[in-house]
């Protein structure tokens, strides 16, 4: 069974998404950025989810990280929750 490892940002709005992934594309650190402006209590951790299998996040998050590239900072992606910027840091087939 496929696993993936990742690690997110989750913001309010489509705009917040950009500017933080212009940030890290420019450099800044993405756990410090996940610390200071993530919504998720996974950011106080840097935002990382762990590990986990298809099914167990929501759909719009398991598509990007079971298909994304490993390693880019992949959004923003909507869901029910807000904004999510993506980072999938493992995966196995």
């Amino acid at each position: 069974m496929a696993k993936a490892s990742a690690r997110h940002i989750l913001v309010a709005s489509s705009e917040a998404c950009e500017n933080l992934k212009s940030q890290i594309e420019a450099g800044a650190d993405f756990a410090e950025i996940a610390k200071k402006h993530s919504t998720c209590p996974s950011g106080k951790q840097g935002g990382g989810l762990g590990s986990f299998s298809p099914g167990q996040m929501v759909r719009e998050f398991d598509e990007v990280v079971f298909s994304g590239e490993v390693g880019k900072v992949l959004g923003p992606v909507k869901t029910q929750f807000g904004f999510h910027l993506i980072e999938i840091t493992d995966r196995t087939a």
